[in-house]
C-alpha cells in the first residue's frame, strides 16, 4: 500500500470514530435532556454540571481517538508504505469497496481532501487515463469513430458492467458486444457518486469534451449508456455540455437510461421520511443527524435533481419537498429508458426493481413528466435493479435501438 493511502485510510478511519462519536453524545444528551426536563427548574444546577461534564468528556475521547489513528496513519505511512506498489484502487474489490464508502460519504471526502475521494475519470482495465493525446491513443488503440460510453450507478465502479447475468449465460459486457455488432468503442467511467449529480455531470461533460477533442478517429456519433444514477448524470452532462457548446454533445445520438429515478427512489424518500421523524424527538434527534450525513448524490436521488438550481439555497434534509427543474433532451437525441419490475405486475409496480420503481424510470409522474417516447422505451418483469447491468433482453434492444441512426438537423449555414 502506498504511503498517501495509508494516510488517507487513517483519515478515513478517524473522520468514521467522529460520526459515530457524535451519534452518541447527541443520543446521550437527548435522553439527558428528557430526564432533566421532566424534573423541572429544580434539575438546572445539576444539568448545567452535567452537560458541561458530558460535552467535555466526548470531545476529549474524539479528539485522543482521531488523534491515535492520524498518529498511527502517519507512522505506518513512514515505515511500511511502498510507494512502488500498485495502489490499492486497481483491486476491484478494494476499489468497489471504496466506491461505496464515496457513495455514502464522498462529497465530505472531498471537502476533506482524502486520497479516497473519486473523480471523474476514464477508466481502462482498472487504471485510469489521462486525458492526453497519447494516453488515450495508447488506452484505445483501436479507436473508431463510434463511442459508447458507460456511466455506472450509485456506489459502483466501472467494473459493475461486467456483472454476470443470473440467467447462468456467459456473456460479454454490453461494451465489447457493442464494439462487434456495431463497432461502437466502449469507454468506462468511474466517478464520485457521493458528490451532487449536477457536479457530476458537468464534470462529465469536461471530460468528454476534451475527450472529443483528443480522440484518435473522427468523431460520428457518441452514445450514453447510464445505469440508475449514471442515467441522471448522463442527462445532466447532456444539459452542460449543450449550455457550453461543447462539440460532444452534438455529437450525442442516443441515450440510454437503465433503471434511472428520474422522479425519486422510494429508498432515499423513507430516508428523508424517517429523519425527519425523528428529529422531532430530542432522544432520537441524533439518529436523525447521523441519517442526515449521507453524502449530496444520495440525497439528490430523492426526486433526480440534475441541475446545481435543484438544491442550491435550500435546505438538503427538508421534508419530500420536490424542487427540480425540467431539463429538456439533446433535440438531436433519441432518450431510452428501461424499467423493470422484480415481481408480477400487480406487486412490481408498489415495489419496481426493489430500488426504483416503473414510473420513476419511465418519468411519468402526476405532477412532473420526463419526455421520453414510449416507443423508445422497455419494460421488463422478474429482473431486479441490477440485472440491467447485463441481460440478453436489454441487450437486444440496444441493438435495435444503436442500430439507427435518429435523423439530425443540421444548422443552416451562415453567411
Amino acid at each position: 500500500m502506498q504511503g498517501h493511502e495509508i494516510k488517507s485510510l487513517a483519515d478515513l478511519a478517524g473522520e468514521g470514530t467522529r460520526v459515530l462519536t457524535t451519534l452518541v453524545r447527541d443520543v446521550h444528551h437527548g435522553i439527558a435532556s428528557r430526564v432533566f426536563t421532566s424534573i423541572g427548574p429544580a434539575a438546572k444546577p445539576v444539568r448545567v454540571i452535567h452537560d458541561t461534564t458530558a460535552s467535555t468528556v466526548y470531545r476529549l475521547v474524539d479528539g485522543a481517538v482521531r488523534g491515535s489513528l492520524y498518529g498511527a496513519g502517519a507512522l505506518a505511512a513512514h515505515t511500511v508504505s511502498n510507494d512502488d506498489h500498485e495502489t490499492v484502487q486497481a483491486r476491484p474489490r478494494v476499489a468497489g469497496a471504496i466506491a461505496a464508502v464515496n457513495g455514502i460519504y464522498g462529497d465530505e471526502m472531498t471537502n476533506r481532501e482524502n486520497g479516497f475521494a473519486l473523480s471523474m475519470q476514464v477508466r481502462r482495465r482498472g487504471h485510469p487515463v489521462e486525458l492526453t493525446a497519447d494516453s488515450i491513443a495508447e488506452a484505445f488503440p483501436r479507436a473508431t469513430g463510434r463511442i459508447a460510453v458507460f456511466v455506472h450507478g450509485w456506489c459502483m465502479t466501472e467494473r459493475s458492467w461486467w456483472r454476470a447475468p443470473r440467467t447462468g449465460e456467459e456473456l460479454r459486457p454490453y461494451g465489447k458486444r457493442l464494439r462487434k455488432d456495431l463497432g461502437y468503442t466502449p469507454v468506462y467511467l468511474r466517478y464520485n457518486s457521493g458528490q451532487h449529480i449536477s457536479h457530476n455531470g458537468q464534470a462529465l461533460a469536461d471530460v468528454l469534451n476534451r475527450l472529443h477533442e483528443l480522440w484518435p478517429a473522427a468523431v460520428e456519433d457518441v452514445v450514453l449508456v447510464g445505469h440508475s444514477m449514471g442515467g441522471l448524470v448522463s442527462r445532466s452532462a447532456c444539459h452542460y455540455g449543450r449550455d457550453q457548446e461543447h462539440a460532444w454533445a452534438d455529437a450525442v445520438r442516443h441515450v440510454v437510461c437503465l433503471g434511472s429515478p428520474h422522479l425519486g427512489a422510494d429508498l432515499e424518500k423513507g430516508v428523508n421520511i424517517a429523519a425527519w421523524a425523528l428529529a422531532k424527538l430530542p432522544e432520537t434527534r441524533g439518529l436523525a443527524a447521523f441519517l442526515n450525513t449521507r453524502s449530496a448524490g444520495v440525497k439528490d436521488l430523492r426526486f433526480g435533481a440534475l441541475l446545481d438550481e435543484d438544491w442550491r439555497d435550500c435546505d438538503p434534509d427538508e421534508f419530500l419537498r420536490d424542487r427540480c427543474q425540467e431539463v429538456p433532451f439533446l433535440p438531436h437525441a433519441v432518450y431510452h429508458f428501461v424499467s423493470t419490475t422484480a415481481a408480477p405486475r400487480a406487486v412490481g409496480l408498489l415495489m419496481g426493481d426493489h430500488l426504483v420503481r416503473p414510473k420513476s424510470a419511465a418519468g411519468l409522474g402526476r405532477s412532473r413528466k420526463v419526455p421520453f417516447e414510449t416507443a423508445h422505451g422497455l419494460t421488463l418483469t422478474g429482473l431486479n435493479h441490477f440485472d440491467l447491468l447485463n441481460h440478453p433482453s436489454i441487450y437486444d434492444k440496444l441493438l435495435a435501438w444503436l442500430g439507427h441512426a435518429p435523423a439530425v438537423t443540421l444548422p443552416e449555414s451562415v453567411g
